[in-house]
């Protein structure tokens, strides 16, 4: 199909929308720049040939804490809410009865285990981290999950500066314009010769495969379909590709999506604002003055140990030694006729540092590096009790709390849904046990933060069962107000326990009358033992002259019992 035939057109109309999306962000743009300059100035991409500049200037970070503390943060993220090492999500019911059935928990188990699978397979891991640092530095993520043969779902993080986006009247993200570059021969290998500009197919003709071409691509619902049809251009959502230097009216390719493919949260979101705001804009500020703090307590030791001197004019032609130790000459007897300090400057250390370590503090905490690393210390005791992480914990993790609601709903549950949709179009999950007909699937997530968070409403738990045990050692009846299997049920819950360890109420049923059933056949074993015991007994004793076994026998036999006779 060549370039200038397309049957439907509006390359134009993406072009304009992406005009107005990029006019909307330019503020935005601009703070993420002077964000990245004082943390990470690879983070923000300024336009759309910014590739490969390695040689981009750190020279505004002097003092590297807030480096570090988004580097901490986007490790404490990860580490914390999608840790590859240990299970994050796992699929649930909105019936709790029927979880507890045995082969429907061991198939969201299995599935469970096959959807992580598929996570370690592809780049989504390698995507989540770069989100995260995308989250602390700018307030805002995009990544764009694209269909693999070989690894079933795989991503494209689109770095800051180069996506914009639109939502609907509730703050959700609908549309993603981005603009980027590629080479000539990525243009002809991707989107074929013909579909592209005369431009790109004279460039290639001449060998000069490596030039850069800008590129539009737009996802965004599409308004005039048939949903009859379920080919690429009657799909919910478009996408489409042109080219940005061009002016014709058709796409190098244009799909579709039945499922918005992208995920771009916010770390924070003010009403009305399609962009988020991030913890690096908290601490911008202090991030400023810590460099300013740095830079002239540099100048000032420099002014201690190489102050600007003042000499005689007799000095002006003879040679001076400055290094320790050196001879200078000059005439004593004359006043001033000695190298001098032209001021002096009186530096208090101990002032200075300690007003740098307060800003390192705000930093660090704006920045939420002190939690991470305090999750860093404990995160594989899994000894420690809901009190401890009540008593530790619960004021910073209801700061973070918020935070973390908005990444499960904007980033990892549309990441799972979207995952597991594929899995279910690929013929990769098992075959659901009849109960799960026409059920719908829940998604949990059991990572260390969120297990965290819950792990503070067992304090109450562990509290009642502490009390409830001393009271029963006087008043043992009020055990029967506790209910030992629901408390197992909600505490393996509270912790995120695997599910396949808790057994399911049919199985614990068969369970407890099966040994009922054997204590019952233990106790009759052991009367029908002590009645033969007996018997045996009785069988040894002596009954041929008179004693008391004698008299027993006498009576059961219809005689009266002995008494007293005269010799």
């Amino acid at each position: 199909m060549a370039y200038d035939s397309h049957p439907l057109g509006g390359a134009g109309k993406a072009r304009k929308l992406y005009q107005q999306l990029d006019t909307e962000r330019s503020p935005w743009l601009t703070h993420w720049v002077e964000l990245a300059d004082h943390m990470d100035p690879m983070l923000v991409r300024r336009d759309k040939s910014d590739r490969n500049q390695g040689e981009r200037s750190r020279g505004k970070i002097i003092d590297n804490t807030g480096t570090l503390a988004l580097n901490t943060l986007q490790a404490g993220m990860m580490s914390g809410m999608t840790s590859p090492a240990r299970p994050w999500v796992r699929l649930m019911l909105p019936d709790p009865e029927l979880m507890e059935y045995e082969p429907v928990k061991e198939w969201l188990s299995g599935e469970t285990k096959r959807l992580l699978s598929i996570f370690h397979r592809s780049n989504t891991y390698l995507m989540l981290h770069q989100i995260y640092g995308q989250l602390g530095l700018g307030g805002t993520g995009c990544s764009i999950t694209m269909d693999s043969f070989e690894r079933v779902v795989d991503h494209y993080t689109a770095p800051l500066g180069e996506f914009c986006l639109a939502g609907d009247f509730n703050g959700r993200v609908t549309t993603v314009a981005r603009k980027f570059e590629k080479t000539v021969e990525q243009l002809v290998a991707e989107f074929g010769r013909e579909n592209c500009s005369q431009t790109v197919r004279s460039l290639y003709d001449a060998g000069n495969y490596y030039a850069g071409i800008p590129v539009i691509h737009v996802i965004q619902p599409r308004r005039e379909r048939d949903a009859s049809k379920r080919d690429g251009r009657n799909k919910p959502f478009s996408s489409c590709y042109i080219e940005a230097g061009e002016t014709g009216e058709n796409y190098l390719r244009e799909g579709g999506y039945d499922d918005f493919p992208a995920l771009c949260p916010r770390w924070a979101r003010r009403s009305g604002d399609i962009y988020g705001t991030s913890p690096a804009m908290t601490v911008l500020g202090d991030c400023k003055q810590l460099q300013h703090e740095q830079l002239f307590k540099g100048r000032a030791i420099e002014y201690q140990v190489n102050p600007p001197l003042q000499a005689p004019t007799s000095f002006e032609q003879s040679p001076r030694d400055m290094l320790p130790g050196g001879m200078n000459f000059g005439d004593m007897n004359t006043p001033n006729s000695r190298i001098q300090s032209i001021w002096d400057v009186p530096l208090r250390l101990s002032d200075l540092r300690e007003d740098i370590y307060d800003v390192r503090g705000r930093i660090n905490a704006g920045m939420f590096a002190d939690v991470f690393r305090m999750f860093d210390n404990y995160g594989a005791d899994t000894n420690m009790t809901a009190t401890e992480v009540a008593e530790r914990h619960e004021e910073k993790m209801l700061m973070l709390g918020p935070v973390l609601e908005r990444l499960h709903g904007e980033l990892l549950r549309p990441l799972v849904e979207n995952t597991f949709a594929r899995m279910v179009e690929t013929g990769l999950t098992a075959p659901p046990p009849p109960e799960l007909e026409g059920r719908e699937l829940q998604v949990e997530f059991v990572s260390v933060l969120a297990q965290a968070q819950r792990a503070v409403g067992t304090n109450g738990i562990d509290r009642f069962i502490g009390s409830l045990g001393v009271v029963a050692q006087m008043k043992p009846d009020v055990l029967d107000k506790f209910d030992a299997d629901q408390w197992a049920e909600m505490y393996s819950d509270s912790l995120g326990v695997d599910p396949k360890m808790i057994i399911g109420n049919e199985r614990v049923g068969f369970i407890r009358q099966a040994r009922a059933e054997r204590e019952q056949q233990e106790q009759q074993m052991a009367a029908a033992a002590q009645q033969a015991e007996t018997a045996s007994k009785l069988g040894s004793i002596d009954t041929s002259g008179q004693n008391g076994a004698t008299d027993v026998l006498n009576m059961f036999q219809g005689y009266n019992s002995p008494s007293a006779v005269d010799v």
